[in-house]
């Protein structure tokens, strides 16, 4: 491993880490997003301030860090696709900033998914948007959307990228965990639009 490689993987990690819905909300409405709603850094928490505009910034924020670290890595380290998009998740997920508890990736993974297949994004895009319009429930489109990913993406045939889309959905149902017991429970807080 070269310093260069070296370099992209500790820049992936310091992108993904970014807490941007924090940084939003703390610059717009000096608020701490942690202490509101389920306490949770990402865009859909970032909606329950009521303030669409911050949502949106932030999902789009965190849409560009994935982007750019598959863009960037597949430009100029091609076999370094899979490794700097799966340490951007973790630097989402786990930012050493905030003692490794950050966001749950939905918007980073999309992102991801933009830079290695416009069409999976789509599969994503389009399975998140119905089942959320039946469920009401962002993390169930979350997960259910990522599985179909996942399934979808064994019609590619290349391994790594499979291997990589399961990781990935594994991480996303352990970021979820909480919510899937508050579904369970019938406690989950649905998403008003």
């Amino acid at each position: 491993m070269t310093l260069e490689n070296i370099l992209l993987i500790i820049g992936s990690y310091v992108l993904g880490s970014i807490p941007s819905g924090l940084i939003l909300t703390k610059i717009f409405l000096k608020e701490d997003i942690r202490n509101i709603g389920s306490g949770n850094i990402g865009a859909t928490n970032v909606l329950r301030t009521g303030k669409r505009f911050l949502a949106l910034a932030t999902l789009m924020f965190d849409v560009a860090k994935g982007y750019a670290v598959i863009f960037v890595s597949s430009q100029y380290f091609p076999d370094y696709v899979y490794i700097s998009g799966l340490i951007c998740f973790l630097g989402h997920i786990f930012p050493v900033w905030l003692r490794f508890k950050g966001g749950k990736g939905i918007a980073t993974y999309l992102g991801i998914l933009l830079g290695i297949s416009f069409y999976l994004a789509l599969v994503f895009s389009i399975s998140w948007l119905i089942i959320i319009y039946i469920s009401k429930y962002s993390s169930v489109s979350s997960i259910i959307s990522s599985v179909n990913v996942t399934l979808f993406s064994y019609f590619s045939d290349i391994i790594n990228q499979n291997l990589f889309f399961f990781i990935l959905l594994m991480l996303i149902i352990y970021t979820h965990k909480e919510n899937i017991i508050r579904i369970k429970n019938k406690s989950e807080t649905k998403i008003k639009f």
